[in-house]
């Protein structure tokens, strides 16, 4: 029970430490992970600050279900979301009046933008054509075709398994992935179904053909902003400019606002900009933010992440370690636990701790420190359990109690393997940061994920190379460390 204790405790320590931040008064917008959502999220977030309030916005979120979870628990002010969504997927269609649901849960919504940006299937336009598929149940005739379809989209209740039960389709391979990776796939030959967005301006960019949706399966996904219902006391301004943005945006208008970013490469909070100033008549202070600046965000995010959750790691597995060795009982136990653990996919534990932590620093931080356990358990337990028993008969015959046993012997003894899986844990820690991100807590997965979303290496390599430097530096401090605290003597035995 007390070790069960400690941990809890470190994992509230560090909730408070990180949650903290989230106390500020500014306006929280968030948006999921793909490009129309965070052009919708940068005009909620640009509006914000043209009417005087500070605003963050949080981009490239996992999905609807985390989102509208932070909306209701009060983690951000407002999001972008589709009304086909909300009916379907968020109310799991047990209500016919679905704003009067979402004003029970304290969430209010604006009058839709105007665009209808439905889910579709698509295909490139040759092979479509050279197969006679024309709709969506052409495709119960080609069971052998690729599909590359949107993880999210995989399991949403006006997702795939609907598409397959509607049409009776039979296709033999299907496989889920990142949506925006899935046009890549289409243009490269290893994918030849995707689900696709109406307005996404890729479909136009690689000659795509959605399929026609003959059994009307898919509702109308209109565009539109949910927010907190307190906003409307509390910043009546940004509520009346958010809803006056209804019926601004057509089809047309977003396909077109998607491919400034997507394919000619315009920065969305630029693209944002410019449509709140055209929209609403009001000047906008444009933002400017360096490279440098955002490195150097990112590095801080992704050091707080991995050097917090690895210093608490170390100060609960070290000890777990050396109980192990000394308890070979308690040991078998300790050791079975971090092992579990260390089996469950990272993103995974990254999602799992969200409903107690929120969105964030925190649920990435406990899911970090527990990845980090095992390598430096395991370590410390070999360590002490490799030592001479020699030496430690030795120990016992000159009168030296236990605790002064373990501080000047076993543990210098050790020190070598405790700082190896130390260093491992590290390095783990640094590659794994990564994925906090899509639950918000940015670091170096930032621009990874934007860049994948955004088909731009430069801007992946601006998240990866970092990534990998930090890891490269981690083994070299942590080897340094060694070279200081471990004997000279027992450094060239282990060397």
């Amino acid at each position: 029970m007390n070790i069960i204790s400690t941990l809890v405790m470190v994992v509230l320590n560090m909730t408070i430490l990180t949650q903290s931040s989230y106390a500020d008064a500014e306006i929280k917008v968030a948006s999921k992970l793909f490009t129309e959502n965070v052009i919708l999220g940068d005009i909620a977030a640009t509006i914000a600050k043209a009417k005087g309030f500070e605003s963050k916005h949080i981009h490239d979120l996992g999905g609807s279900q985390i989102l509208f979870k932070a909306l209701r628990h009060g983690e951000i002010n407002i999001y972008p979301e589709y009304t086909g969504t909300i009916s379907v997927e968020l109310l799991k269609g047990k209500s016919t009046d679905w704003r009067k649901s979402l004003e029970d849960m304290g969430i209010l919504a604006t009058e839709p933008l105007g665009f209808n940006n439905t889910y579709a299937l698509a295909m490139k336009r040759d092979l479509a054509s050279k197969l006679g598929i024309k709709k969506i149940f052409d495709l119960v005739n080609h069971p052998d075709l690729r599909y590359g379809l949107g993880n999210e989209f995989m399991s949403r209740n006006d997702g795939w398994p609907g598409v397959v039960e509607t049409y009776s389709l039979k296709a033999k391979n299907v496989t889920g992935m990142q949506h925006d990776l899935a046009y890549r796939g289409l243009e490269g030959g290893s994918v030849q179904v995707m689900d696709a967005y109406s307005t996404d301006a890729d479909i136009e960019y690689y000659d795509l053909v959605t399929l026609e949706d003959d059994k009307k399966y898919f509702p109308e996904y209109y565009g539109v902003f949910l927010f907190r219902k307190e906003l409307v006391n509390s910043h009546p301004e940004l509520v009346a400019a958010l809803k006056s943005l209804s019926g601004t945006l057509s089809d047309e208008k977003m396909t077109s606002l998607n491919a400034k970013v997507k394919i000619e490469k315009m920065a969305s909070v630029s693209v944002a900009e410019d449509f709140v100033q055209e929209a609403l008549g009001q000047k906008v202070e444009k933002q400017e933010v360096s490279k440098f600046d955002s490195l150097l965000k990112n590095t801080s995010d992704h050091i707080f992440l991995s050097g917090m959750s690895l210093l608490a790691a170390i100060l609960i597995a070290v000890p777990l370690g050396v109980l192990a060795a000394k308890v070979s009982s308690l040991g078998r136990v300790i050791l079975g636990v971090v092992g579990m653990v260390q089996t469950i996919p990272s993103l995974a534990l990254l999602v799992f701790f969200i409903p107690f932590f929120g969105i964030g620093a925190a649920p990435a931080l406990v899911a970090l420190f527990l990845y980090s356990l095992l390598p430096i358990v395991q370590n410390t337990y070999q360590g002490v359990s490799d030592i001479s028993p020699d030496l430690k008969e030795s120990a016992v015959v000159m009168g030296l109690p236990a605790g002064m046993q373990l501080r000047k012997i076993e543990i210098p003894l050790a020190m070598s393997s405790i700082i190896a899986g130390i260093k491992t844990a590290a390095v783990i820690n640094i590659g794994t940061a990564t994925l906090g991100a899509i639950i918000g807590a940015g670091g170096y997965g930032q621009p990874i994920l934007t860049g994948i979303r955004l088909d731009d290496t430069a801007l992946i390599l601006s998240g990866a190379i970092p990534a990998c430097i930090l890891a490269i530096l981690a083994q070299t401090v942590f080897g340094g460390l060694e070279y200081l605290m471990v004997p000279k003597g027992l450094r060239a035995k282990t060397s």
